[in-house]
């Protein structure tokens, strides 16, 4: 993979400015926008990014700093999922805390925001309190967000309770967007200040970049990721009317700094922020070292949202504005399909055997392709071919005989012909089982961590425990909006 973006850089000077804005303040709340961990779309457009980067770059602060999370009461009532793992909020929300308290990191607690008496959500706060966590719930503010007197007051803020913390930096984050960082953020500035602490507020928000230009690949990709959020990217006009220099921050911002600047004024008694881009704490603009190499990873993910929508659409996850709006996207940085060779190669695939088909781009540019057989979902087969391929084993060489196979499908007992096959979960058992007695499997199967972050398009919507294999081998995948067969149900 070429290099654009570089990440030691990075962790360095966003650690130092962070450094800078919290020794303004006696305690500073940072809302930290994104993944904090598993950052996998920055990983994506930027390459060199590493996943973990923000994490990485926090453990130099661990010292002087604890955590707050939040979580949506109506996100855990919804169910609703995080899409790179398959997972809901809530259950990402104590991975999350179980992964930052593993590596030594304060977890002070957890605030429910827009609570509203969901059993659902009495049920989780009782998981939380059983685990030792502490919980918070807050209710929606009374006046918010035009009545800034009643917000502001012990009607508003001062209905929430106080969480106490004793760091000079607390983060503040979620499992996804739409939890209520901000809100608890003003919240404890709230409080603080009726204590005396000088307690501040800044962003890190690592997209859009603020200092590339709006059309910029990379900030058309933050676009395509929030599509179903409908986010779009915008010229600061405040930024630019108080110093003269264009920066991007995206609408939802823009529209709501009015409102903010005014809480922010009123809870601390001075104006510290002119625009929403003097908010953030954001150096990921200064660290790309090969515009070239990041343009073209940005238009390749702009092209994978595309598909992931179409699929939505299909699912009935997303309205049809959804994948339309990432189209025209596509046409405005005129991307072609070519881009990612995959989709042409699964397409060709499935005319020539007619059957569901996947193509994988190995690291060397070779493409291989698996198909549906008796014994093999195409995902097993495609991923078979490959560490065939990558281990020198010749095509004809079978990794796992039907005599093996046959014993657990039999297991299986399907009538449904495309569910009567090993998944790649049981393909991967099936292998790791008989490389005791095998080391060429065991070979085979130690050049599987090779495979990520290679490209891969299936003929057909990949879904549940064989999705959430594919995305544990950080294979960037795209499908075709088809189901598998006409039995959807």
């Amino acid at each position: 993979m070429e290099k654009g973006f570089d990440n030691d850089k990075y962790v360095k000077i966003q650690s130092e400015h962070i450094k800078e804005r919290f020794n303004l303040f006696d305690k500073l709340y940072l809302e930290v926008g994104g993944k904090l961990f598993d950052d996998s779309h920055a990983a994506r457009v930027l390459p060199g990014f590493k996943n973990d980067a923000k994490i990485s770059m926090f453990q130099e602060l661990k010292d002087d700093l604890e955590i707050i999370f939040c979580i949506n009461a109506g996100d855990i009532e919804k169910n609703k999922t995080r899409a790179e793992y398959g997972i809901t909020y809530d259950t990402e929300l104590m991975r999350i805390i179980s992964r930052s308290e593993s590596l030594g990191f304060k977890v002070n607690s957890v605030v429910v925001t827009l609570y509203n008496n969901q059993p659902s959500v009495d049920k989780f706060i009782k998981r939380l309190n059983r685990n030792g966590i502490t919980t918070y719930v807050h209710t929606f503010t009374k006046g918010y967000p035009t009545d800034v007197d009643t917000i502001v007051s012990e009607e508003g803020y001062g209905k929430n309770p106080y969480i106490k913390t004793t760091k000079k930096l607390i983060l503040v984050n979620a499992p996804g967007p739409g939890s209520g960082k901000l809100a608890t953020c003003l919240s404890q500035l709230y409080h603080e200040h009726k204590n005396g602490v000088n307690a501040g507020y800044a962003k890190f928000e690592t997209f859009p970049v603020w200092n590339l230009p709006l059309k910029h690949p990379v900030n058309i990709a933050y676009e395509a990721a929030t599509a179903d959020l409908k986010d779009v990217n915008q010229i600061d006009y405040f930024h630019l009317e108080k110093y003269g220099v264009t920066a991007i921050n995206y609408n939802r911002d823009l529209e709501m700094f009015p409102v903010l600047k005014n809480i922010l004024t009123k809870i601390t008694g001075a104006s510290i922020y002119n625009s929403p881009t003097d908010m953030g704490v954001n150096m990921v603009g200064n660290c790309i070292c090969d515009d070239k190499v990041v343009c073209e990873a940005a238009k390749k993910e702009v092209l994978r949202r595309y598909f992931n929508e179409l699929d939505n659409y299909k699912l009935g996850l997303v309205d049809e504005d959804t994948p339309q709006k990432v189209k025209l996207l596509i046409n405005e940085l005129e991307i072609d399909e070519s881009i990612i060779p995959v989709i042409a190669a699964a397409r060709k695939k499935i005319d020539d055997c007619g059957l569901p088909s996947i193509a994988l781009e190995l690291p060397n540019g070779k493409i291989i392709t698996g198909r549906q057989t008796e014994l093999l979902s195409p995902v097993s087969s495609v991923i078979i071919n490959a560490i065939k391929e990558l281990t020198k084993i010749p095509d004809d060489v079978d990794l796992l005989s039907s005599n093996i196979l046959k014993p657990i499908l039999k297991l299986k007992n399907s009538d449904n012909p495309y569910e009567n096959v090993l998944t790649l979960q049981e393909t991967l058992i099936a292998l790791s089982t008989c490389s005791v007695t095998n080391p060429i499997i065991g070979k085979a199967l130690d050049n599987i961590k090779k495979l990520k972050g290679c490209e891969a398009h299936s003929t057909y919507i990949i879904q549940d425990g064989e999705l959430n294999s594919i995305k544990k081998l950080k294979i960037n995948l795209t499908c075709e909006p088809e189901f598998m067969s006409d039995n959807i149900f």
